[in-house]
């Protein structure tokens, strides 16, 4: 294998205003943004690292939900300005950017992507940083886009590399070194959703009657039934992994 070489500088790859848009869009599904959350939760622990925290909603509502404090990262400068911006006075609140291939030494409880780790080219050697930024058998938090064939135009736009299935997920894990605690799809009815929509249609998500009524109906039921069922497929994949306590 060749030795992995590290760009001078992590930038933030695809069209920033449209990775913006599209954060704010799901932001205002409600259900939706809760059931993500939710997945987290008990895996944070008291001090979790988020990577590409985009506008701090997932951040805040988990602040909200208890979590004493919380680290808040971006490589975007408009949105690291809003993250700035947005969380100043919260002291519960650190804003930084990171750079995942040069970390510096953390004692993070955990590491936590939504949504991030598919811009990544090198994604095995972004989720090598958790050994550096995370105390020793804590988290590594990810949900990624799931399955290629829904790869469309706007996947490519925001700066998608790929989508994953749990197979090639976890072996992005085992290759940085991280134990895999669980791996699992997530929101079936958005796969076929995004394939129709985004894939075939060539649609851009975004805030609507049609979203709402998607987030007031399909997504509690969804929830619902995953809550009890292991979905064999998913809109996206769920990881938690821990950094091997020796």
């Amino acid at each position: 294998m060749a030795e992995f070489t590290p760009p001078d500088r992590v930038t933030a790859s695809g069209d920033s205003l449209l990775q913006t848009q599209t954060l704010e869009s799901v932001a205002s599904a409600e259900n939706y943004h809760a059931w993500l959350t939710s997945l987290a939760m008990p895996y944070l622990g008291d001090s979790p690292v988020e990577l590409g925290s985009g506008l701090g909603d997932y951040a805040q509502t988990w602040l909200d939900q208890g979590v004493p404090s919380v680290t808040v990262t971006e490589v975007d400068e408009s949105r690291l300005s809003h993250l700035r911006s947005r969380f100043g006075g919260d002291d519960r609140v650190s804003v930084t950017a990171i750079d995942v291939f040069r970390p510096e030494l953390g004692d993070h409880s955990a590491f936590v992507g939504f949504n991030v780790l598919e811009h990544i080219e090198a994604d095995a050697e972004a989720l090598r940083a958790a050994h550096t930024l995370v105390r020793p058998g804590g988290a590594v938090i990810m949900l990624v886009p799931a399955f290629n064939f829904a790869l469309g135009q706007f996947d490519r736009e925001v700066g998608h590399h790929r989508r994953y299935t749990k197979a090639s997920l976890t072996s992005a894990y085992q290759r940085a070194g991280l134990t895999v605690e669980t791996m699992t799809y997530v929101n079936m009815p958005g796969l076929l959703a995004w394939f129709v929509g985004m894939r075939l249609l060539r649609m851009t998500p975004g805030d609507g009657p049609l979203l709402s009524v998607w987030d007031r109906f399909v997504v509690p039921a969804a929830h619902r039934f995953e809550e009890g069922h292991r979905a064999p497929f998913g809109q996206s994949v769920f990881a938690v992994g821990r950094v091997p306590s020796s």
